[in-house]
């Protein structure tokens, strides 16, 4: 549903990342709750070309004078892990709202900062876990508050990727890169979220390559009440696509195919003594919904689920997992 033009959300975006145009301009457009009004790069000739491409009215010369522009009530960080935490701090102290994409920050230190910025200035602060904001998510979780697969046991979740190109961003540790950082912090998120509790680490091992960015990464997980847990994640390894999660019950089981990106195509298996059934959950694009929620957050005080507190939780269980897989294995 479109709204009237000067209720829109107005944006600024930090730098000229690729994701920018799946996770932001795309919803953008379909929903209409929003609108891209400025950008800023370190290099302004990219910024000008990305404003020309994605027809984005004001181009600014640096990331200061984006935080500057009064025109801007939110931003959109998609920035360099690393620069996750410096970037967002200084817009919530600029005045404005921000949407920082995944991981929320380089450690969980940065991330109780971002947190305290945000609490301190009254800004909205979201993380940009698309995923939490889709019908499927809520479809199992209901299924598990419901006792369909009777006492929970055991959760898995992996997200396996090929990023065969080296010089790819997420392979340099300087920016906080890895594969834990990129796909595992879903894997991290997804089971927080679905066990609604907060793991310990029990043990974690990784494969690193020599610039010192695991590639390959698996962590087990044990929760306060007995469950256990284990993800998987890669950015290059034998394992090349898989994104699936998994929930074992004393009574059946539950299978996720995609329950990162839904929209494009997921499957939901549900087996129990009564049999298998497979289900399939509608819902809009993750994307969408994720900044339907952030501009109601803004506009008025709705509740959301990827809030700063949450997002230092998880952060927390990452670091835990790094110091778990301190031992580095070249490839």
């Amino acid at each position: 549903m479109q709204v009237d033009a000067a209720e829109r959300l107005r944006l600024g975006v930090l730098g000229a990342a690729r994701i920018t145009s799946m996770a932001l301009l795309a919803p953008v457009k379909r929903t209409g709750v929003a609108r891209v009004v400025a950008v800023a790069a370190r290099d302004p000739e990219r910024a000008k070309r990305f404003a020309d491409r994605n027809e984005i009215p004001t181009v600014h010369e640096s990331y200061e004078a984006l935080l500057a522009d009064p025109e801007i009530e939110a931003i959109y960080n998609p920035l360099p892990n690393s620069h996750h935490a410096q970037w967002t701090v200084r817009a919530l102290e600029a005045g404005k709202h921000v949407l920082c994409e995944k991981p929320f920050a380089a450690n969980a230190t940065e991330a109780g900062q971002m947190a305290d910025a945000a609490q301190r200035t009254g800004r909205v602060l979201m993380e940009a876990f698309h995923y939490r904001y889709h019908a499927l998510f809520e479809r199992v979780r209901e299924l598990l508050r419901a006792g369909e697969i009777g006492t929970v046991q055991h959760l898995e979740a992996a997200f396996c990727i090929p990023l065969v190109r080296s010089s790819d961003i997420r392979y340099r540790a300087d920016l906080a890169g890895g594969a834990l950082m990129d796909t595992g912090c879903y894997t991290v998120h997804l089971l927080r979220h679905l066990a609604e509790a907060e793991p310990e680490v029990e043990r974690a091992e990784a494969i690193w390559t020599g610039g010192g960015v695991d590639r390959w990464l698996q962590a087990h997980l044990r929760f306060p009440d007995g469950r256990t847990a284990r993800l998987t994640c890669s950015l290059l390894s034998e394992d090349l696509l898989r994104v699936t999660a998994r929930v074992e019950g004393d009574s059946g089981r539950i299978w996720i195919l995609n329950p990162i990106l839904p929209h494009f195509y997921h499957r939901l298996h549900v087996t129990t003594a009564a049999g298998r059934r497979t289900e399939r959950v509608s819902g809009e694009p993750t994307y969408d919904a994720q900044l339907r929620a952030f501009v109601a957050a803004i506009r008025t005080g709705a509740s959301y689920p990827t809030t700063p507190q949450d997002a230092v939780a998880n952060m927390r269980v990452i670091d835990a997992i790094y110091a778990a897989a301190r031992r580095v294995s070249q490839p």
